[in-house]
């Protein structure tokens, strides 16, 4: 059995939970959209053809912030064509999934499908083939109360109260070459810099995320970044992270450790940020927005049934597109990404687990058909569920395993948070360990531990193995069940986590 030795202290205190680190992402893609949040006709859905079932697992998850409409889709994409009636609405040619797009769903049925669902609107503007004009029509039209010709169209199309949305992302990805309109850092960086000042001239109130790198292996990480917030720094709030991860011939052992690059990249991006920001003498610091992350198997994608770039078969309306069977393993990493990005809550201010709805996702739909959840779903359902309050700054003594990419990384990872004002502490953990469970304990300096509220694990179900998945048939194989054993007296706690397998434990405490 491996070990584990955990120090939290009620004092040592990285900064508030910020409730955007639970968001989502809805792209025109695949069936994320179509089949999947809306499906007139289908027998769960409303007058609004929104699908109730997929709704109420969305609540259940517990997403705060939905980015939308993209994604690589938002670089070719005309607003317009989503907004009054629908069957004057355009059939368009979508060049970055190869798709037909119909327009059928737009700006106005996402801020419906929003409101019921509970979620914040995070809007992307389309940068790659539109510019300034578009991004201070589209805010006008969004957001001015009234009197002018975009806001009265919009009251025309049926919604006389603004939208109000507040978060926008300034294009998607421009550093990538395969994005439509793709630019270099220097001119994506005065462009969101023009289209940033045009948007606030029409709402002051804004908050503005610039593209950052696609990932962190791009050639030009880094010196992108810092080419971008030197043109954009005094125009926006924070700069974006995009990275997926998946497990390469078989080495498990480097996929465990995903979450290790995953801090690199977020530290990389801070360091890089607040150097412009001490070149320039800026006051602000810009935060972070990881608005893409996930597993994602990028294997075989350029098939008929797994589409990448193009679709072979041709031009079609939402095929299915990158529907990846997220298994055990997949869910372990998944709690070990959230408690990266937890952990780095003092500068990541909102991130986007992309995608939703069938397209990489947490949840998966049928037409005419159910809903259920992927394994995937239960560690950011628990997470966003429980993480609020203060994220606590740990000390971690963990046993050690050696991967071919991160060399020795901590069997057990962990992430933690203590919400003063119910009293309650809740612990994140994974055990990466594939053979051995791990035992650990918690010293909990300041905190005296009344009892344990909550402890489930997520582990390889009795009869199956590290690959095993959710089905629509066996919808319910992998989920959260009882952690047997825990224990929490006074100022200590002590668990065993099971091989592979991710936690939660939540205690009720009072100070020490």
């Amino acid at each position: 059995m491996s070990r584990a030795r955990i120090t939290l202290d009620r004092d040592f205190t990285i900064g508030e939970v910020p409730r955007r680190l639970f968001g989502s992402f809805v792209e025109h893609m695949g069936r994320c959209v179509y089949t999947g949040i809306y499906e007139p006709g289908h027998p769960e859905a409303d007058q609004n053809g929104f699908r109730q079932d997929v709704l109420k697992l969305v609540k259940e998850l517990g997403a705060t912030v939905i980015r939308y409409p993209g994604g690589n889709f938002v670089s070719g994409y005309n607003w317009e064509d989503g907004i009054g009636p629908r069957e004057n609405r355009p059939r368009r040619l979508d060049g970055a999934w190869h798709t037909v797009e119909t327009n059928a769903f737009g700006l106005h049925e996402f801020v419906d499908w929003s409101k019921q669902a509970g979620t914040e609107i995070m809007e992307a503007i389309n940068l790659g083939t539109r510019g300034v004009d578009a991004a201070r029509e589209i805010v006008e039209y969004a957001n001015h109360p009234g009197g002018t010709y975009w806001s009265d169209l919009r009251a025309k199309n049926g919604h006389k109260d603004p939208f109000n949305i507040k978060l926008w992302c300034l294009g998607n990805e421009m550093d990538g070459p395969w994005q439509i309109g793709h630019k270099t850092a220097d001119e994506y960086g005065r462009l969101a810099q023009e289209a940033a000042k045009a948007m606030r001239f029409v709402d002051p109130s804004l908050e503005l995320v610039a593209c950052g790198s696609s990932n962190s292996g791009m050639p030009t990480f880094g010196a992108w970044e810092q080419t971008v917030l030197t043109h954009t720094y005094d125009e926006v709030d924070y700069v974006s992270l995009h990275a997926y991860y998946q497990e390469h011939d078989g080495d498990v052992g480097s996929f465990l450790a995903s979450a290790v690059d995953t801090d690199y990249f977020i530290e990389s991006v801070i360091a890089t940020a607040d150097a412009v920001r001490a070149k320039g003498k800026h006051k602000k610091h810009i935060n972070l927005s990881f608005d893409e992350w996930n597993v994602w198997y990028q294997r075989g994608l350029d098939t008929e049934d797994q589409p990448h770039n193009v679709i072979k078969a041709g031009w079609r309306e939402h095929p299915r597109v990158i529907e990846d069977k997220y298994n055990v393993t997949d869910a372990v990493v998944v709690g070990t990404l959230l408690n990266s990005l937890l952990r780095h809550g003092d500068r990541v201010k909102i991130a986007n687990q992309a995608q939703l709805v069938n397209v990489i996702a947490p949840i998966l739909s049928e037409e005419n058909g159910p809903a259920w959840k992927q394994t995937i779903f239960h560690p950011f359902a628990r997470m966003a569920e429980l993480a609020k309050g203060q994220i606590l700054r740990l000390s971690v003594d963990s046993d050690k395993y050696s991967n071919s990419r991160f060399g020795d990384t901590d069997l057990v990872d962990v992430s933690a948070t203590w919400n003063e004002e119910t009293g309650r502490v809740a612990l994140f953990f994974a055990n990466r360990g594939l053979e051995e469970a791990a035992d650990v304990e918690v010293a909990l300096r300041g905190f005296d531990a009344r009892q344990v509220l909550r402890a489930e694990v997520l582990e390889i179900p009795e009869g199956g193995d590290r690959l095993t998945i959710n089905t629509q048939d066996q919808p319910g194989r992998v989920g959260l069940t009882a952690l047997e054993g825990v224990k929490a007296t006074g100022s200590e706690l002590r668990l065993t986590l099971p091989a592979l397998s991710w936690a939660v434990v939540e205690l009720d405490v009072v100070k020490g």
